[in-house]
């Protein structure tokens, strides 16, 4: 799967459904009190999607533009009637002039970006002094938290290994181009809990829900779901319960442009 690109084409449509009916997102939260904090005129989300985030902050005043290379998510975002400039394009070259921001994030997008150091070049490039870049994830390099699609889907935790940058990396690049007083915040802990057969009715185990599964071969895909459902017929033989648990902590990484 290590190449592979998700395509977001293809999955835009539906992709807004993960957002129905979950709780109060902390990385939502995180966005919006850092522009709170620091008052930013123009901000940048590189990988924008359908625009979820962005759809927030601009109700807060600030400029707000979106970047993404799929045309699909574009449109979704687009038919929003949102108050944002969105463009299409690669988060390496970014179609914007010097010093066009006061802030440029990424969300849960990073892995998907080819290049990522040169992004965060990028990044600095469209800064303006004093500019903050925050990118904001997950971070598998940890591996001490459980996530049951990596348990029942071979290969999708190697994946992650090799497409997600580690924090050291992160902070490796930040520093290389310039960025001042790097940081990392926790911005939410993810915790959830299945029990037997209620995993089926999880949004997330869908091929389309996330990109872990979408890498996934029509036959990887296949494959992981009859693991899961034999694990589910062994253990209702046993009379045991089956517990599948998601624990996934979100980060902000950012640094600041002197």
């Amino acid at each position: 799967m290590i190449g592979k690109k998700v395509d977001y084409d293809q999955l835009a449509p539906n992709y807004n459904q993960r957002f129905a009916d979950q709780p109060p997102s902390g990385v939502a939260k995180t966005l919006r009190e850092f522009v709170e904090l620091h008052h930013f005129n123009a901000v940048l989300e590189v990988g924008c999607g359908t625009g979820h985030w962005l759809a927030d902050l601009s109700k807060l005043g600030p400029r707000c533009f979106g970047l993404d290379l799929s045309r699909g998510m574009l449109q979704q975002a687009q038919s929003r009637w949102l108050d944002i400039h969105l463009v299409q394009g690669s988060a390496t070259h970014m179609p914007f002039v010097d010093n066009s921001f006061d802030w440029v994030y990424c969300v849960n997008a990073i892995h998907h970006f080819d290049h990522s150091e040169c992004f965060v070049a990028e990044a600095y490039r469209l800064l303006r002094p004093g500019g903050w870049l925050a990118v904001i994830g997950s971070n598998p390099h940890i591996g001490s938290e459980p996530w049951y699609v990596y348990q029942y889907f071979p290969g999708t935790y190697e994946t992650d290994l090799a497409r997600f940058p580690s924090e050291p990396l992160i902070n490796q690049w930040f520093l290389q181009v310039g960025f001042r007083g790097c940081q990392r915040k926790l911005v939410e802990r993810i915790s959830k809990r299945l029990e037997g057969r209620q995993i089926l009715g999880d949004p997330y185990l869908k091929k389309s829900a996330c990109s872990q599964l979408a890498l996934l071969s029509e036959v990887e895909y296949a494959s992981g779901l009859a693991r899961l459902e034999l694990a589910l017929k062994q253990a209702e033989q046993r009379g045991i319960l089956l517990e599948f648990r998601t624990e996934l902590t979100i980060y902000m990484w950012c640094g600041q442009k002197e």
